[in-house]
């Protein structure tokens, strides 16, 4: 089949990109639709693809302020020319499922999550934001939500990458979506003998305010234990100045950093809520367990008890009592390893071709009725 995959921006290599490397490596002669494409961000697997970016790509700095060309990417992705294409594979978490097929062609959405700024983040967002941008969120938000909900028609049938997102796909679109959970790298990820491991607790992930950072950093000042936490992010100099002497910010560092860190720490705090989150599951990978807030992705991945400890609100009181209840539990490294290796990158590409031939068959169908 002639396939075209819809990604919403390539700028870095995150959650969504690794998910974009595996349909790359399941379609090879795709080709690729995104409206911002910054070449040197983006892994070879992506790049040995052609990519076509909309106009939004040629607009003033849309390489880093891409966001804000958000009101014109609905235009943008309805003048992308798919009449070539068999199958349509979008890769939803900006806006990226508008496109318009063909009227024979199989459209598949893989769903990160429906556009978080528009839907179960507004309130985050439009608090966190200056006066111009708050005037301008409710009707910019409402045309977006109209336009996201009506799109949703052009979709074959939805992918979401955990129950959580399924649940939001159900909620806003009023579809079912089956639940792939995204691939993971877990060969990469490797325990140590216990004789190497630290005693400290890592964090890691991009620092924002949703994923809670400050409230991991508060805890540990509060304990006077150990905790090193690795990303980059808009809280990075935030945090720096309220750590503690036990609270060591390291802020971006190279994957072998990361996985020497991985590998070593106590335990894994994981305070935010995630749509999936792929860091708990390297960490446990790596043979190490996590402290995770009790919502979102995290409670798909984390074996309570077994391979890490949840707590139920995002205060510093509940995330000091979880890391307190975990040292009470026999962890066996084992249990972690085998729990990420239900996630390995094959597993799920194997669930992804078998959902697209499940999906053409259903349109094949009915197509002859």
């Amino acid at each position: 089949m002639r396939v075209a995959i819809i990604h919403y921006w390539l700028v870095g290599m995150r959650g969504g990109e690794k998910v974009l490397e595996a349909l790359c490596n399941i379609y090879p002669c795709a080709d690729i639709y995104t409206h911002v494409y910054d070449i040197a961000a983006i892994s070879d697997v992506i790049r040995k693809h052609k990519v076509h970016t909309t106009f939004i790509d040629g607009l003033p700095y849309s390489k880093k302020m891409y966001k804000k060309y958000l009101p014109l990417m609905p235009m943008a992705l309805e003048q992308i020319d798919l009449n070539e294409y068999d199958l349509v594979i979008s890769s939803e978490s900006g806006p990226a499922k508008g496109v318009i097929p063909t009227s024979t062609a199989v459209h598949v959405c893989y769903c990160h999550s429906p556009m978080r700024y528009i839907w179960n983040m507004y309130n985050r967002y439009y608090d966190s934001s200056g006066l111009m941008t708050r005037l301008m969120m409710p009707p910019l938000a409402h045309y977006l939500r109209t336009w996201d909900v009506a799109t949703a028609n052009r979709v074959d049938d939805f992918a979401a990458n955990s129950a959580t997102v399924a649940q939001r796909i159900k909620s806003y679109y009023r579809r079912d979506a089956e639940v792939i959970h995204p691939p993971v790298d877990t060969a990469a990820f490797r325990p140590v003998a216990a004789s190497e491991l630290g005693d400290y607790h890592l964090m890691v992930g991009e620092l924002v305010g949703y994923k809670r950072p400050d409230l991991a950093v508060e805890a540990f000042n509060r304990m006077k234990a150990k905790l090193v936490v690795i990303g980059g992010g808009e809280m990075l100099d935030h945090l720096r100045k309220i750590a503690g002497p036990t609270v060591t910010i390291l802020g971006p560092q190279p994957f072998d950093v990361l996985k020497h860190h991985y590998a070593r720490c106590k335990a894994l705090i994981f305070p935010g809520e995630e749509d999936f989150g792929i860091v708990p599951v390297e960490a446990m990978a790596s043979g190490r367990p996590v402290i995770a807030f009790g919502r979102g992705g995290a409670t798909e991945t984390v074996v309570r008890d077994r391979t890490g400890v949840f707590f139920g609100t995002q205060t510093v009181e509940a995330l000091i009592d979880a890391v307190e209840r975990l040292e009470r539990i026999d962890f066996d490294p084992a249990d972690a390893v085998a729990r990420a290796g239900e996630f390995r990158t094959e597993i799920f590409m194997e669930k992804f071709k078998s959902f697209v031939v499940r999906s053409t068959a259903s349109r094949a169908q009915v197509g002859v009725a």
